[in-house]
């Protein structure tokens, strides 16, 4: 079982990224909590978006509870977190 009241968004990314920085700046103004993760300084990160991009290292990735979104949108986000993990919206 997944305990929400521990669950966050797991941002990956590429700090060269503009799609990724344009999806955190977003992350941060709706004022959501979230951990972002380099995936060119963690292996086990790149391996973990190449199962859910297809076998690419398409970022931004996401991760809210068992969603995985690749390159989403701000509202897909927010639709995945009201479903997943709607008590990080109250934060």
């Amino acid at each position: 079982m997944i305990n929400l009241s521990a669950m966050t968004i797991e941002l990956y990314l590429r700090p060269v990224c503009g799609f990724c920085m344009a999806l955190r700046a977003r992350l941060e103004h709706a004022g959501l909590p979230f951990r972002a993760v380099n995936i060119w300084e963690d292996p086990d990160a790149a391996t973990r978006v190449r199962s859910v991009a297809g076998g690419n290292e398409t970022v931004p990735t996401v991760f809210v509870g068992p969603a995985a979104m690749v390159n989403p949108g701000i509202d897909e986000v927010l639709t995945a977190v009201r479903t997943h993990a709607p008590d990080l919206l109250a934060s």
